[in-house]
């Protein structure tokens, strides 16, 4: 069996330079999690969540998925969530996807693709949620982007409604939801002016987050 020996050296070439910049990094890391943020992003191979907002390990937890999404079922999604906020107690949950996700792109053809369909079924919903706004875009590369910034910010609101971002806010405990959105041509994160700190904000924050465009 082949053992990937390059991403064995790699590694110790990566572990090396940051022991340089820092002898005790891993010593420290190794005795304790305490980042502020919770990731919830596309498991797109090409949007690494610490890379691109410039984080070292240990300063965010992470959970990624096709398309970013965050389903009332999905236990594994839950679970990160509820360790996220219960027991890391972050104060930030970012919702990131990316422009040109190929979940988002799946969902929209008319196509078989067979186990994630099931999954990809979340994005239809809100596809047609929106119908008619996006049958206002003409081009169909503009309404792909538009999609995929509206997946976001549904996954934001699913995040808000779970019962522990409700609890969390009852107990009156720190929790800001976001909704950002990468660009793979530049790699820029935008703002989605999606914001919520509490559930009497959600409603207000979701409808600006629909009727605007994404922000640097």
């Amino acid at each position: 069996m082949k053992k990937l020996k390059h991403l064995f050296d790699k590694n110790r070439e990566w572990a090396e330079r940051v022991r340089a910049n820092d002898p005790d990094f891993f010593e420290n890391l190794s005795h304790q999690q305490s980042p502020n943020y919770l990731w919830i992003g596309c498991a797109d191979s090409r949007v690494p969540a610490n890379e691109i907002t410039g984080l070292m390990p240990g300063e965010m937890f992470v959970h990624r998925n096709v398309a970013n999404l965050v389903i009332h079922t999905d236990l594994n999604c839950l679970s990160v969530i509820q360790f996220a906020v219960e027991v890391l107690e972050v104060k930030h949950i970012i919702v990131c996807g990316h422009y040109g996700c190929g979940g988002v792109l799946a969902a929209m053809e008319n196509k078989k693709h067979g186990l994630i369909d099931n999954w990809l079924r979340h994005i239809q919903d809100v596809a047609q949620k929106h119908e008619a706004h996006l049958g206002e875009i003409r081009d169909a590369s503009e309404k792909f982007q538009r999609l995929c910034e509206l997946n976001v910010i549904e996954q934001v609101s699913n995040v808000c409604q779970t019962t522990v971002v409700e609890n969390a806010w009852e107990r009156g405990q720190e929790l800001t939801i976001h909704g950002w959105i990468y660009g793979l041509h530049n790699g820029l994160l935008h703002d989605l002016n999606i914001c919520v700190t509490s559930r009497e904000d959600l409603r207000a924050d979701y409808l600006t987050a629909i009727r605007g465009r994404a922000s640097d």
